[in-house]
């Protein structure tokens, strides 16, 4: 017979702003369940793994997916888990397991401009948030507190408190780009990164072993699998493998119960006073979508029909050339500074922001491959691959994409997964204010090359654009429940006690990683929460 399972709050999705959320609610005193639909990912088994790959290029190829947690998957070949229908491809490459995709993220834990959120007003693009920035402050310190993020600048994000942690230096590349771009008017400098630049919180400070993407072997970079530990250690009940199919509302749409199946297809039905859903920005509109009942017939939170809409992500263009003196890129961790001046302005009426990265992985693998692929072999293959490698430079831009109701994810009517539950399709479309912003990016990289006596430079091509896993939209927040999901406390605006937080509620994704502020917004929801269970909210 199966358990019945209850808590004061429910939190369903194990990643980084789940945990950080369930361990501030049990600190608090609340009884807090946490349910994961993956397996406990461990370290020393995804180095392993990462090891044993030919794919190092793979992100996912550490944390294999479990039949009954499928995780899309494009290397070696598309296991269309996520069904692409739109003219542009969307390759998400996320995790379903305790920790989430932050066991394979970059690290880059960037703050919003304030203008960031304020899109509409001043721009008239996009939506305003319904909180503003000086709100959001006071968790975006909570957040990069727990996390350890260390930096050297507010890059124009104003802070009430300092880094945790002083900024990594810039390896020698990035100083010798930053001192010959400066004249252009580029600043290149240190990126907030939720790595460790000297030891913090009982783990060990970065030691340079360029594979943060997908595995730091030294716990180093935080990841959500330490949330996920200490809110466990914390009194937290943390269910790993079980896959919530269905949120159970009462006919005045509150919230009495989410059912999961185990790893054996066996049903649970788990209570709870409130529920927090923070699965990630595909995971959680598809648990919304399959809730259907008489009483909310296109699924819960849904009746404005926006659940699924305005997914938004980074769209990324790059150049590579070779630079006409040494910079040895590759040399600490794989994304310790970029470019971050060219974020805001009035050219946001017309045309994306950019941010410049610059691309710190190693790069002798992928010059080895194609050198041998020339044909070069022996002591040929040597002296090229000395020269290439001591020169080479990439270059990365990150293009901002507005929320457009087209942009979406929908259950497929006719595909499921080995335990029965519809896959999810993608609509993805690039418009011409990325485009736009594609050809800034373009004239700033020829800009750099030049500068930098580049030779050999190939650019990516306009329209086909990499994806930097950044989910973000598909459950926006705003003020007017008609065309928004949850209110300005995370609160989805059809049921009183169901908390929705994580990237996926951001009605902006700007230019910069969107991890810190999904984490923000879940310890700011954890607060309302608590002022919910106190019958003060």
């Amino acid at each position: 017979m199966a358990e019945s399972l209850s808590a004061d709050v429910v939190v369903i999705g194990a990643g980084i702003a789940g945990s950080l959320a369930a361990l501030k609610m049990v600190k608090a005193g609340a009884s807090v369940l946490m349910l994961e639909s993956g397996p406990e990912i461990k370290r020393d088994q995804a180095v392993e793994y990462f090891r044993n790959s030919p794919f190092k290029g793979d992100f996912t190829e550490p944390y294999p997916p479990e039949p009954w947690a499928p995780q899309p998957k494009f290397i070696p070949v598309d296991n269309e888990y996520l069904i692409q229908k739109g003219p542009d491809p969307y390759r998400a490459q996320y995790l379903r397991g305790i920790g989430g995709t932050t066991w394979h993220w970059a690290g880059q834990a960037f703050r919003l401009l304030p203008n960031d959120m304020r899109l509409h007003s001043l721009y008239g693009v996009g939506r305003d948030w319904p909180i503003s920035y000086q709100q959001l402050e006071p968790w975006y310190c909570e957040a990069e507190y727990q996390m350890g993020v260390s930096g050297d600048a507010d890059l124009s994000s104003p802070r009430s408190r300092p880094y945790p942690l002083p900024g990594i230096p810039l390896p020698y590349g990035f100083e010798r780009l930053k001192q010959r771009l400066a004249p252009l008017g580029y600043e290149v400098g240190i990126g907030p990164q939720a790595r460790n630049s000297q030891p913090y919180d009982g783990r060990p400070a970065c030691c340079g072993n360029n594979n943060c993407m997908p595995i730091c072997p030294i716990d180093a970079q935080y990841h959500g699998g330490i949330s996920a530990r200490k809110a466990l250690d914390a009194g937290v009940r943390v269910v790993a493998n079980a896959v919530v199919y269905r949120i159970e509302s009462d006919p005045q749409g509150r919230i009495q119960a989410v059912h999961y199946l185990d790893r054996n297809r066996e049903s649970h039905r788990v209570t709870g006073r409130c529920f927090v859903l923070t699965a990630n920005g595909l995971e959680s509109p598809k648990i919304l979508l399959l809730s259907t009942s008489s009483h909310h017939p296109q699924g819960i939170a849904n009746r404005s029909g926006m659940v699924g809409r305005n997914l938004m992500d980074h769209p990324g263009s790059s150049v590579e050339f070779y630079a006409d003196e040494p910079v040895w890129f590759g040399r600490g961790p794989m994304r310790p500074g970029s470019i971050n001046n060219l974020r805001e302005g009035a050219f946001r009426r017309t045309r994306s922001a950019v941010r410049i990265d610059f691309a710190n992985t190693s790069p002798v693998r992928y010059l080895t491959e194609r050198l041998v692929r020339q044909g070069f072999y022996g002591k040929a293959l040597n002296e090229k691959l000395r020269w290439q490698a001591e020169r080479f430079v990439l270059l990365k831009s990150l293009l901002e994409m507005l929320p457009e109701p087209d942009n979406r994810v929908t259950l497929s009517q006719t595909k499921k997964d080995a335990w029965g539950i519809p896959k999810l399709e993608v609509y993805y479309r690039f418009p011409q204010y990325v485009h736009r912003g594609y050809d800034q990016a373009a004239a700033d990289f020829k800009r750099i090359v030049a500068q930098m006596g580049g030779r050999d430079a190939a650019f990516s091509p306009r329209g086909v654009y990499d994806n930097n896993q950044h989910i973000t939209g598909t459950m926006i927040m705003g003020n007017d429940p008609e065309n928004s999901v949850v209110n300005a406390e995370c609160r989805a605006h059809d049921h009183p006690n169901l908390f929705i937080a994580g990237t996926g509620i951001m009605p902006s994704c700007a230019t910069v990683n969107s991890t810190l502020t999904g984490t923000a917004l879940a310890l700011m929801m954890a607060d309302n929460v608590l002022k919910t269970l106190r019958g003060a909210g």
